[in-house]
């Protein structure tokens, strides 16, 4: 069994064969977490979550890149994180140096109050603003036990340790085949690993004719895909795939409340 912590089976890449691809990664003993990344996206996850009744959760939040063309509200975010057991999660949220916005630290910590309000993990989003994220986390977010996941962790070891010394636990998905975060992964606790697609992005190297196809070599990436994830995990840290495996699930499981 595996859970794929971080999805986007809410986005339209999965509109024509959506229920498909969810029954077949069920039927494999692949659960999901569907991630929103701006109000309709996050209003999706949670929909899609409903119609099954288990191994299909939802977190809702605005993406740092599309506060550009969203205004965050705080109390329809609330409500619609609130209408649903569902809703495991705060996210995605965070900071992205890539698509630079005044307000993204603002809405940021919005986010985390909301998660603190409602007694939520949080999902992560940092893309080269980890110092800043750190920051934030360790001299604004004082009232209360941030918990949550740092997704799409591809930062240095210096960095992981200090999310992990937060009580954070740290994400991997396909991206490991590209950059190097080998170090992390042997250094940290396995207790503190969770695995993840981003699908439809990001597709790992898969099976190919006995050999090893390239990275998102025209192939849409899916949940069942998150295997291929803890296969590599197991390769860097020299364990059978199962102990990932197990491990994986079990930090989901606690994290998540699932």
């Amino acid at each position: 069994m595996f859970v794929d912590t971080h999805s986007h089976l809410n986005f339209k890449a999965f509109d024509q064969d959506r229920d498909e691809v969810i029954k077949r990664t069920l039927k494999q003993g692949v659960f999901m977490i569907n991630v929103g990344s701006d109000y309709e996206t996050s209003r999706l996850a949670v929909e899609i979550a409903e119609k099954y009744e288990k191994g299909v959760w939802a977190a809702v939040a605005l993406h740092p890149i599309h506060i550009k063309d969203e205004k965050f509200d705080y109390e329809k975010y609330k409500k619609l994180a609130m209408s649903s057991k569902k809703v495991v999660a705060i996210g995605e949220t965070g900071l992205d140096a890539m698509y630079p916005n005044p307000e993204q630290e603002k809405i940021f910590l919005e986010h985390l109050k909301l998660a603190k309000e409602l007694d939520l993990p949080v999902i992560l989003h940092c893309r080269k603003a980890h110092k800043e994220m750190i920051q934030d986390l360790k001299l604004k977010v004082q009232d209360f036990q941030i918990r949550g996941v740092v997704h799409c962790f591809t930062g240095r070891w210096s960095e992981a340790k200090q999310y992990l010394d937060m009580g954070l636990y740290l994400g991997f998905n396909g991206i490991i085949f590209k950059f190097d975060v080998a170090e992390t992964i042997k250094k940290m606790s396995l207790e503190r690993i969770l695995i993840e697609t981003d699908c439809p992005y990001l597709t790992p190297p898969l099976p190919a004719e006995g050999h090893r196809a390239k990275a998102g070599a025209d192939v849409r990436n899916e949940p069942l895909f998150v295997k291929y994830i803890a296969q590599r995990i197991a390769e860097i840290r020299g364990v059978p795939l199962d102990e990932i495996a197990q491990a994986t699930t079990q930090n989901a499981k606690r994290l998540f409340k699932i």
